[in-house]
């Protein structure tokens, strides 16, 4: 049997498992029991990546089948600061996982979708989670997190996610709330008018939100980079995603 390496994002870990990237998804959302469930985000990589900060090759070890035949679903390698020690190179796959088990694999893109011209909201996957506005596009939020080590601000790695704003992204104080799923929303109004009308090009929503968000309202993709490199995973468009990717759009709205 195949034995895989795994990136989770959703929490942070380095998992070596047997099942295919659809199989791990499937039981690392909903478990053997399906009586507890959530959703995730994990990145397939290179199964001969390596690096000294990781035990890998010891867990590899334990990475076998058991006696029954069955594969060994996971081995956890790490838990703690994993992100910022895996280049981008390794990676192959990102995939997004319901809450029920529905796996949707995204391709990487050299091409980063342009932004630019309105305000932003960003939802921090890992190694941190915060809800932040900003009116930088999603490159320039990038570079403003990592690339300068002497600012208060720096994180050697960063996973995060841009969702949608609808009309508030060109006018967040009188623009309409339309479908938009989020809470204390007059608080999410202060935060993007403050960005308008003030020198600051970020601002926090809030510091302690949830790392699950709803799928629909991802915006353009999600986002990986460290100190050298952003990769992008682009999204499917909503056409495709009802079409192709049916049984997953449906599951992720439910």
């Amino acid at each position: 049997m195949t034995q895989h390496l795994y990136l989770s994002l959703v929490p942070e870990a380095l998992i070596a498992s047997m099942l295919s990237p659809e199989e791990f998804g499937s039981y690392y959302a909903v478990g053997t029991t399906k009586k507890q469930h959530g959703q995730a985000m994990f990145i397939e990589l290179d199964p001969a990546f390596r690096n000294d900060y990781f035990h890998i090759e010891q867990s590899l070890k334990r990475c076998v089948p058991h006696e029954d035949g069955s594969p060994k679903r996971s081995v956890y390698i790490a838990t703690y600061r994993v992100l910022e020690h895996v280049p981008m190179d390794v990676f192959r796959k990102l995939y997004l996982v319901t809450a029920y088990g529905e796996v949707l694999g995204l391709d990487r893109s050299d091409t980063l979708p342009k932004l630019e011209g309105e305000l932003h909201m960003y939802q921090e996957i890992a190694p941190v989670q915060p809800l932040v506005v900003s009116s930088r596009g999603p490159k320039r939020f990038y570079e403003f997190l990592t690339q300068d080590p002497g600012k208060s601000i720096h994180l050697p790695a960063i996973c995060f996610v841009e969702l949608q704003l609808g009309e508030l992204a060109k006018d967040p104080e009188h623009g309409a709330r339309q479908d938009l799923p989020y809470q204390s929303l007059h608080h999410l109004r202060e935060c993007l008018v403050e960005l308008k009308s003030k020198t600051v090009h970020t601002k926090m929503v809030n510091r302690v939100q949830s790392a699950e968000f709803s799928y629909r309202m991802i915006k353009s993709g999600i986002f990986v980079g460290n100190t050298k490199q952003l990769a992008y995973f682009p999204m499917p468009s909503r056409e495709e995603l009802r079409g192709e990717y049916y049984r997953w759009w449906r599951s992720a709205n439910m």
